[in-house]
């Protein structure tokens, strides 16, 4: 793609792009004068439908998530006509069964119909979690009267525990019956995916594509168990700056746009790359990260292929739509008050880059500072020293800026204090979103990531009580 500034397997996937995806960037805000928001997320393109129900998957009283009542648990969204498909995957080395179907399904390149259940991630269930996944498969292709492998599944919820699949059966029967294409049914069938999310994440975007109006919609859920990195096909390149593994995140997206099955997945790898893979809310990769992309057709355009106004607009598009539902996923993070957007610049490398935004966004003592409001530039440069980055004490700026300003106030100049006053800096750390500038004066390469404080509802939350079964989590 010719946004891309670097087309290593490693840079496309996992969105370590030379200066801050400054192309991607700047192409998003050369469209965004373009993009129309409309209604319906999911079912805006034309010839999609959803649904979603309760069909009590995870089984009232018995966790985190059941005490929300009877909230919607399982999801339909349904193509009108074959579509074609594309798809990003989890790297956790230990996946849900399924992600392990899709990554499979996806490869053939067509779908029409995907199931999502929340309650149950159907991850580490062994044999009989991957008959389950097909079996959730196979009814809905059933009474679709399409063919099994044309439907893809996606699960979320705790993990190690078995699907209750007379439960999901009458839940795929239910929703079959509500399918439709109002915004009702798209906001239901957001619910329907949500585990510890306090609210529906959903948007839909329309555009001109060779004369054509071309609708995307998405959905989307996380709040915990955040920091994506997704492959195309679930497998991690060889080598991964950061080290260890990363509740899941999902995102169902449709368009009606006419493009093929390759393109649309060098798309998605390229839009994925610049959003989910640069969220953090808490370090930790799901068993269960999936992103799919289904493409009906029905807008009637030229197909999106060679034509490089064409790729350029419709890549603008869809990066505008995962990282707007990536964005939200942060700010409704597990006990999140702040978002902290972490730019750092002057890298001698992108890994280098990569490592020392991460090193920065995972810290628990710069997160739980950020949740204090307090400016601490010692935890900062601590974790960027820690990191497996190239760091020079002595050059290494540290600074605060609003989002979207070009004004930075320094806390740090080459490695020492800067005159700014401890007011000034608390005053800069003070809002609900800001951005922390770190440069590194070393090189050309910069990374981004998009984190979150740490705070302690995100403790309590998630440290349940063994005797309260109601209190534990995914």
């Amino acid at each position: 793609m010719a946004v891309l500034s670097h087309s290593s397997a490693f840079g496309r996937e996992f969105g370590l792009q030379r200066g801050l995806g400054v192309a991607i960037s700047s192409l998003i805000f050369r469209m965004k004068q373009k993009l129309k928001i409309v209604e319906g997320s999911i079912v805006a393109p034309q010839g999609f439908l959803a649904s979603g129900v309760f069909c009590d998957i995870k089984r009232l009283g018995t966790g985190k998530g059941s005490q929300k009542g009877k909230k919607r648990d399982l999801a339909l969204i349904v193509s009108e006509v074959p579509a074609t498909v594309a798809g990003m995957f989890t790297t956790n080395q230990v996946c849900a069964a399924p992600v392990k179907l899709c990554v499979e399904r996806v490869k053939k390149g067509r779908a029409q119909a995907i199931v999502v259940n929340s309650g149950n991630a159907n991850a580490c269930t062994g044999k009989q979690g991957i008959k389950d996944a097909r079996e959730m498969t196979l009814v809905l292709a059933d009474e679709l009267r399409l063919p099994e492998s044309q439907v893809l599944v996606g699960s979320t919820g705790r993990i190690g525990v078995t699907m209750p699949m007379a439960n999901v059966k009458s839940g795929i029967l239910h929703a079959l019956q509500i399918l439709g294409n109002a915004p009702k049914q798209a906001e239901e069938a957001a619910e329907a995916i949500m585990t510890s999310d306090t609210k529906p994440k959903q948007i839909g975007v329309e555009f001109l594509l060779g004369g054509k109006k071309v609708r995307i919609g998405g959905i989307c859920k996380g709040a915990g168990m955040i920091q994506p990195g997704m492959s195309a096909t679930g497998v991690r390149p060889a080598a991964l700056p950061h080290g260890g593994l990363h509740a899941t995140m999902l995102c169902f997206i449709t368009t009606d746009a006419v493009i093929s099955a390759r393109v649309l997945q060098a798309a998605l790898q390229e839009a994925v790359a610049q959003s989910f893979n640069r969220i953090t809310v808490d370090g930790d990769m799901s068993t269960n990260d999936t992103v799919l992309v289904l493409a009906n057709g029905l807008a009637g355009n030229a197909e999106v292929k060679s034509q490089k106004s064409e790729v350029e607009s419709f890549q603008a598009a869809l990066n505008h739509v995962c990282l707007e539902l990536a964005k939200m996923i942060v700010r409704d993070g597990e006990g999140v008050h702040r978002v902290v957007t972490v730019r750092v610049n002057g890298a001698k490398t992108i890994q280098d880059a990569d490592a020392a935004a991460r090193a920065v966004a995972n810290s628990a003592l710069v997160k739980t500072s950020w949740h204090g409001g307090d400016p601490n530039w010692g935890r900062l440069i601590d974790a960027i020293g820690y990191s497996t980055a190239t760091v020079v004490e002595e050059k290494v700026d540290i600074g605060y800026a609003a989002t979207n300003s070009k004004k930075v106030l320094w806390s740090l100049k080459r490695g020492q204090p800067t005159k700014a006053t401890y007011k000034e800096l608390c005053l800069a750390a003070s809002p609900k979103e800001f951005e922390l500038h770190i440069n590194l004066n070393l090189g050309k390469a910069s990374a981004v990531m998009y984190a979150a404080d740490l705070t302690e509802h995100y403790v309590e939350f998630n440290k349940g009580d063994v005797t309260d079964p109601t209190t534990l989590g995914g």
